[in-house]
């Protein structure tokens, strides 16, 4: 396992788009300091990039350098800090310094903490958060394991760290931290 982590990291800092198990689904990441690997997981998954992206983290203080959790009163946080780690993506106020390239058209940002042993362990590797979009080209449905991405999908990826997603059955629901509205149902 020491070795595939160390090829999925060498991946990721050779500015490359890898996959990876979640909680639900196959994710595909990459390097979010990096606009070239970001520009990379756009057009493999045909995704423009004012939709903006999700980052995956082992812990706050990895997404800390991304959002402004000045902006949010004790109770919103209160609500985040309980659904972590899980499966539960919010969308939070991005610090000022956020790039374009991770937040699209919005002054925000979606960012969750993880419950996969095997992301979380990728992300503290790493040093730091993911970019993670599901293993799919946009509007198709996302891979649940290796063996549904599609041939020209998985072509064109740095690396596919082997795993298993987790119990959940469907993508991480997406809340807005400040209003609490749904954005995407679990």
């Amino acid at each position: 396992m020491a070795n595939e982590f160390e090829l999925a990291v060498t991946a990721l800092q050779q500015q490359g788009v890898i996959a990876y198990a979640t909680e639900a689904v196959f994710g595909l990441g990459c390097d979010p300091d990096s606009e070239l690997a970001v520009q990379r997981l756009l057009a493999i998954k045909q995704r423009p990039v004012e939709k903006g992206l999700i980052l995956i983290a082992a812990n706050v203080a990895q997404l800390q350098p991304y959002i402004d959790l000045n902006t949010l009163t004790a109770d919103q946080w209160a609500q985040v800090e309980a659904s972590w780690p899980g499966p539960f993506t919010w969308i939070m106020p991005a610090r000022a310094t956020t790039p374009a390239w991770l937040t699209g058209q919005f002054a925000s940002l979606a960012v969750r903490v993880t419950a996969h042993p095997q992301v979380a362990a990728l992300c503290q590797a790493f040093g730091k958060p993911l970019v993670s979009t599901s293993a799919n080209l946009t509007g198709e449905p996302p891979a649940r394991q290796v063996a549904e991405f599609s041939p020209s999908l998985a072509n064109q990826l740095a690396y596919i760290l082997p795993g298993t997603v987790g119990g959940q059955a469907s993508p991480s629901q997406i809340r807005d931290a400040r209003t609490g509205a749904i954005i995407r149902p679990s």
